[in-house]
Parts: C-alpha cells; structure tokens; sequence
C-alpha cells in the first residue's frame, strides 16, 4: 500500500493562512492557568491521551507524536490513518500536525497546539483543512462536517479534562 500523504500542502496548518479549497476549521478553547497545566497538557496531547479520552483508539504507536510517526486512530469501523509531520516545541508553544493517508475518509491536515499566554492563560487550539477523499465520502459530505464538528468538540473537551 502506498503510504505518500494524500494532498500536497504538507505543513499548512503551522501558521498563517490555510489552503484555499478546502474546507477550514478553527478552535480556540481555554485550558486554565500556569505552567504546570501548560505541561500537563502539552504532555497529555503528544502522548495521544487527548484522542484516546476523546473515544478514538490509537494503534500503530509506541510513543510521542514525532515527526514520521504514523497512526491509525480508530472510531467504531472507522480507520483514520495518519502521519506526523511536523512538531512545534517552544519555551510557550508545542504541538503537532498530521496529514492524511491512504484510507482516510478525508484528504488534508489536522494540527492541535498548547499555548501559554503572557499573561500565565493556557490555551488549546486546533488548526485543519480537509476534503472528500473520495466520491463516498464527497456524497455524504453534510455527514462528515458534522463528524468534524463532533471529533473537534471531542478534542477540546479531552484537553480541558487531561490538563486538570
């Protein structure tokens, strides 16, 4: 099986403006206040427990998110696997991005980061772009942004929890 991303843009969710054509999403939640909750949950998003409290089974993974690293997360029949492919680790800032393989009902890439602000607030935000991978997927497309919205509200509220 060819394991090669499935779009083009790798990296776009970094920073900056998102690729047109695809659809967008952006999150910005409110995780608490401090350094020890900015570790805690930097800590909890790189070692997959905020997809794992968020109901998605990770397989294919030993460890952190890193660069190369893939994963297959799992939701009831649902294979999604992924790719790591890039880390951000700042004094104030940490995450990851991924992209989509082969087999993954969307084409495009999801980045989550933690951030601690000036004024000690931490903060979790999600960064995606995404397609149909296929004419199946393309059809049942209102279906798959409600899914979206569902797994983005998942992860936010994952964070909130694992950073108490």
């Amino acid at each position: 099986m060819d394991k090669s991303l499935t779009y083009a843009e790798v990296g776009a969710t970094r920073e900056g403006q998102l690729p047109a054509g695809y659809e967008h999403v952006f999150r910005d939640a409110r995780l608490g206040q401090g350094r020890a909750t900015y570790e805690k949950a930097a800590n909890g998003l790189f070692h997959w427990r905020m997809h794992r409290a968020a109901g998605l089974k990770v397989h294919g993974v030993n460890g952190p998110a890193a660069v190369g690293v893939d994963v297959t997360l799992r939701l009831l029949v649902l294979s999604i696997p992924c790719r790591v492919v890039y880390t951000v680790d700042e004094p104030n800032r940490r995450g990851f991005g991924y992209g989509t393989l082969p087999g993954h009902p969307e084409s495009g890439e999801e980045a989550f980061f933690v951030v601690l602000k000036d004024d000690g607030e931490v903060r979790f935000e999600l960064r995606a772009f995404s397609r149909p991978a296929n004419l199946l997927v393309r059809l049942g497309s209102p279906v798959a942004k409600l899914a979206q919205r569902f797994a983005t509200d998942r992860y936010v509220k994952a964070m909130q929890k694992i950073s108490r």
